[in-house]
C-alpha cells in the first residue's frame, strides 16, 4: 500500500474523529466555507517570478471528477533550475488546505499526489509533489548519473527543491483561489521523511504540521550501510529459518506470545545456535547484519538490523531480478558512484567501498548537506508548527535506532508540546510487516494542528494480502509501549494500555556524532 493510500485511509478515519472527539476541528469548517476559484485553470499558464524560485507553469487543465476524485484543476510546470511539479487545486470542494508530499529513493519522477479524502469537515486539500530537480527512466530507478558534475541538481535533491515547491504552491493557490492556504501540512516517508525533517530544521515557516516517517536523516552513513547490508546476503530459504528461530526466542520479551517483536533491542538472539541448518559464513553474515558496519569497534551507522526484520531482507538485501539486483545494492552503488562524493574527487562503489572511519570522513563534506540532524527546531516550534515522526520497529531499510537515538538527542528522551515519536512494532520499512503492516497518523497530526490536542495513540492495523484488518494495536509515543490489559482479543487494540517503555540504551557511540548541530535555519 502506498503512502497516499495510507492517508486515504487515515483521513477517512479523520472525518469520524473531527465530528466525535475532535469537535473543534469540525466546527471550524461549515458549509458556506468553499473557497471558490478567483480565475480560470487556463490562466494559471505562464511566468511567475517567486522569489528564489522563478518559476514556468507549462498547462493548466481541468480534469473532471471521477469516482471519489473531484473535479481538479492540474498544473504542471518547472522551477529554476528543473525542478517539475505537479499540483491540484481543487476546483469546487477546496476548503483552505495544502498538503504536499515527499519523494522516495533518489526521486527522479513525480508521484501522481492524491487527495486526502477526511469528509466534509476537512474538503479536498490542494496537493503537490515534486521530481526533486531530475528526471529519470522508471526502468532505472536508481539512477544517479544526473549527479555527477552537477552540484545544483544534488543540492535540489539534498535540501532546496521540496522547500520552493511549497513557496511556489502557495503562490499558484493564492492566484487560483485569490488567498493562500490556512494551514499546510508535509507528509513523507525514508527519503521522503528526511525531506520532512529538513523542512522542519531549515525552513521552519513553511508547513504546520509536518510527518517524518522512517526518515533517511543519516545520510552520511545511510547508503554506506546499504553497501554493507547488500554485501551480507543471506540466501532466502536461510532467512526465513532465521526469521522462525529470532521469532521463537524473542517474541514474550515483551510480555506477550503475539508473532511480533515490539523492542527488537531486548533481543539476544545468537544465530551460532542454528549450526547445521546455517553454514558457518551465513551465521557470520547474519551477526553482520544485526551489527550493523564497525571499523575496529566504532560504528560507522547508529544501528543494525533489528531482530525481527528478517522477512524484509527478502526483498531489500537479497536480489530481485526485477531491481537487477537488491534495492540496498542498487542504491549503494548508485549512490557511491556518482552523488556521495565532492564533485571532482574519487569516487567509490558497492564492491570497492571500505567500511573505515577514514572513508566514512570523505563522505561528510557532500552528504552534510543531505543530513537532517540539526537538534535545534526552535524557530519552528515557535511558529506552532507540529511534528510527528513515526518509524517501524522491524525497519529493514533504515533501522529505527538512528531515529530514537536523534530523539534522545533532540529531546532528552521527553515529550515536547510540539513534537511525538512512536516506534511501531512489526512494520518494516514504510508498510509492510509480520503482524502489523500500516501506521499512518495523518489525521492525528490534523486534529493537533487545527484543534490543539497532542495524540495520545495512534491505532495501527495488520492487513492481509486482501486488504482486510486482522489486527488492531494503540503504539503509544515513545518511550511508552502498549501493554496487554489480560482480557480480550490480542488482535483488539481495544484491550491494551499505555504502559512505560523498556529500560533501553537511547543514545548510540558512533564515527558521526559530530554531525548533530545546533545552529538556526539554514539560509536556502
Amino acid at each position: 500500500m502506498s503512502l497516499h493510500r495510507k492517508i486515504f485511509i487515515a483521513c477517512v478515519a479523520f472525518a469520524t474523529v473531527a465530528a466525535g472527539t475532535a469537535p473543534a476541528v469540525a466546527a471550524s469548517e461549515s458549509a458556506d466555507s468553499v473557497v471558490r476559484p478567483a480565475h480560470s485553470c487556463a490562466e494559471l499558464v505562464g511566468d511567475y517570478a517567486v522569489p528564489d524560485a522563478k518559476t514556468q507553469v507549462t498547462s493548466a487543465v481541468v480534469v473532471p471528477a471521477s469516482g471519489a476524485v473531484p473535479e481538479f484543476c492540474d498544473v504542471r510546470g518547472k522551477i529554476e533550475p528543473n525542478i517539475g511539479f505537479q499540483l491540484k487545486l481543487p476546483t469546487q470542494t477546496y476548503r483552505g488546505r495544502y498538503v504536499q508530499y515527499g519523494c522516495g529513493g533518489f526521486c527522479g519522477f513525480i508521484t501522481d499526489p492524491v487527495f486526502p479524502k477526511c469528509g466534509p469537515a476537512f474538503g479536498d486539500a490542494a496537493v503537490a509533489a515534486t521530481d526533486d530537480g531530475h528526471q529519470i527512466s522508471l526502468e532505472n530507478p536508481f539512477d544517479t548519473t544526473w549527479a555527477k558534475n552537477d552540484q545544483k541538481a544534488r543540492d535540489d535533491l539534498f535540501f532546496r527543491a521540496p522547500h520552493v515547491l511549497s513557496k511556489v504552491s502557495k503562490h499558484v493557490i493564492g492566484e487560483f483561489y485569490g488567498k493562500g492556504p490556512k494551514k499546510s501540512y508535509f507528509t513523507g516517508c525514508s527519503n521522503g521523511g528526511r525531506e520532512a525533517l529538513v523542512l522542519a530544521q531549515r525552513y521552519p515557516h513553511d508547513f504546520d504540521g509536518i510527518i517524518a516517517a522512517a526518515p533517511a536523516s543519516y545520510y552520511t552513513g545511510l547508503i554506506a550501510f546499504q553497501a554493507w547490508i547488500a554485501r551480507n546476503a543471506i540466501p532466502d530459504a536461510k532467512v526465513m529459518i532465521l526469521h522462525e528461530a529470532v521469532i521463537k526466542a524473542c517474541d514474550g520479551l515483551d510480555g506477550l506470545v503475539d508473532k511480533q517483536i515490539d523492542e527488537p533491542r531486548l533481543c539476544r538472539f545468537d544465530p551460532a545456535t542454528l549450526a547445521g541448518q546455517l553454514t558457518d559464513e551465513e551465521i557470520a553474515r547474519a551477526k553482520r547484519l544485526y551489527e550493523g558496519p564497525k571499523d575496529h569497534g566504532v560504528r560507522l551507522y547508529p544501528g543494525g538490523e533489528p531482530y525481527g526484520s528478517e522477512l524484509g531482507w527478502l526483498w531489500w538485501i537479497n536480489p530481485r531480478p526485477e531491481f537487477g539486483g537488491s534495492i540496498a545494492g542498487q542504491l549503494a552503488d548508485n549512490g557511491l558512484k556518482h552523488l556521495l562524493y565532492p564533485i571532482g574527487q574519487p569516487h567509490s562503489s558497492l564492491e570497492q567501498f571500505e567500511f573505515t572511519v577514514r572513508e566514512f570522513r570523505r563522505l561528510v563534506p557532500e552528504t552534510v548537506k543531505a543530513n537532517a540532524l540539526s537538534l535545534d527546531l526552535s524557530d519552528f516550534r515557535r511558529s506552532g508548527g507540529k511534528l510527528i515522526i513515526w518509524h517501524g520497529a522491524a525497519d529493514q531499510a533504515i533501522p529505527a535506532q538512528g531515529t530514537i537515538d536523534y530523539w534522545q538527542r533532540l529531546t532528552g528522551g521527553k515529550q515536547p508540546d510540539w513534537a511525538r515519536l512512536f516506534i511501531v512494532p512489526s512494520i518494516s520499512h514504510c508498510e509492510g510487516g509480520d503482524t502489523l503492516t500500516n501506521f499512518d497518523p495523518f489525521r492525528e497530526l490534523v486534529s493537533w494542528v487545527e484543534g490543539g490536542k497532542a495524540p495520545s495513540k495512534v491505532i495501527a492495523e495488520g492487513r492481509d494480502a486482501d486488504g482486510n484488518v486482522m489486527r488492531t494495536r494503540p503504539v503509544f509515543p515513545y518511550p511508552l509501549r502498549a501493554k496487554y490489559d489480560g482480557s480480550g482479543s490480542i488482535d483488539d487494540a481495544s484491550n491494551f494500555v499505555a504502559a512505560p517503555g523498556f529500560p533501553t540504551v537511547d543514545r548510540v557511540r558512533w564515527a558521526g556524532e559530530d554531525l548533530y548541530y545546533r545552529p538556526g535555519p539554514v539560509a536556502p
